[in-house]
């Protein structure tokens, strides 16, 4: 079996994405397999498991019961992560099951903070712009939060969720959701130049740093963040950060080259990927076989990254 026939051998929601990015397959086709991800398999089963007040677990960013989650892990169970996860599967927003699951995310579920209404946003940066990008992406307006967005980046061109405790030093972790959310609002609507500009200087706080490395020192970071995990949750790694440049569309930044060849460095002799993390905490069910196997998620996700870089003008494939 070679690795595409593999990652096609899949739920609906790896083959949609598979035929889209990897085999270039008719828009049609796409489509048909994409409208599968609702019905049946990992979506369909999320989508089953909203409760009757229109939330996951009965919290916004926390289950109602989240147990000792310091000891345990950060659940992973409750609507924000859940919304999260059925995005990254690609599940069509249009669809019926889809519209009423939001309608009831919007109209019932509340943030922990301050009580907010879910697609309002609550404090924390990082929370909010994966509330834009689910937003955007769930046909919410969420001008609102991105507006706020905008004054809270920081003079190195980042973001941090300890900004409100003092901190002036970016965050990887939250720079990478707010970018991501930025981008789907330009996306969405062609943005505004605020917004632009604010996305190319985070953007700039990453590449100066090589995705990982201290800027003063240029020691990594974070070895951790070295090592690709799905679902990525709240956290950062090289691969996430990859993929965001990916979903630019534009040309690679030859600053992007040492995250390439750690990349290429990871596949192993079958062609494939492995699950190299998985973040602790209660999850609704498992996506892979368990870490140190082969990801199809990853394998995925490398393949559409190299399948870029290598086509993009300027870049020489090896």
């Amino acid at each position: 079996m070679t690795v595409l026939e593999w990652l096609l051998d899949a739920d609906p929601a790896i083959r949609w994405q598979v035929m889209r990015d990897l085999l270039d397959a008719p828009a049609e086709a796409v489509a048909a397999e994409r409208a599968r991800v609702a019905a049946e398999g990992w979506g369909a089963r999320l989508l089953a498991l909203q409760g009757d007040d229109g939330q996951w677990a009965g919290g916004a960013c926390f289950p109602a019961r989240p147990g000792d989650w310091r000891k345990e892990g950060q659940p992973w169970t409750s609507t924000l992560p859940t919304l999260q996860l059925l995005h990254d599967l690609g599940v069509d927003p249009g669809a019926e099951r889809v519209r009423r699951a939001v309608t009831g995310v919007r109209e019932h579920c509340r943030w922990e903070h301050a009580g907010q209404r879910f697609f309002d946003g609550e404090v924390e940066p990082c929370i909010n712009g994966r509330t834009v990008t689910l937003g955007i992406y769930f046909g919410q307006s969420a001008d609102a939060v991105v507006a706020r967005l905008l004054t809270e980046q920081l003079a190195d061109g980042g973001w941090n969720c300890e900004a409100e405790n003092g901190s002036v030093r970016s965050s990887f972790h939250t720079t990478i959701n707010v970018l991501e959310g930025l981008l789907a609002c330009e996306r969405a609507s062609g943005g505004s130049a605020a917004c632009a500009a604010a996305r190319r200087r985070g953007e700039e706080y990453l590449l100066e740093r090589k995705l990982a490395r201290r800027r003063s020192t240029g020691e990594i970071v974070n070895p951790a963040w070295l090592q690709f995990s799905f679902p990525v949750r709240w956290h950062y790694d090289v691969l996430r950060a990859l993929e965001y440049f990916r979903a630019t569309g534009d040309a690679p930044d030859p600053r992007l080259g040492e995250a390439i060849e750690l990349l290429r460095s990871k596949r192993q002799p079958d062609g494939r990927w492995l699950l190299e993390n998985t973040y602790r905490g209660e999850a609704h069910f498992a996506l892979e076989d368990g870490d140190g196997r082969p990801s199809r998620w990853n394998t995925l996700r490398a393949l559409r990254v190299l399948r870029w870089y290598e086509r993009s003008a300027g870049v020489r494939a090896p």
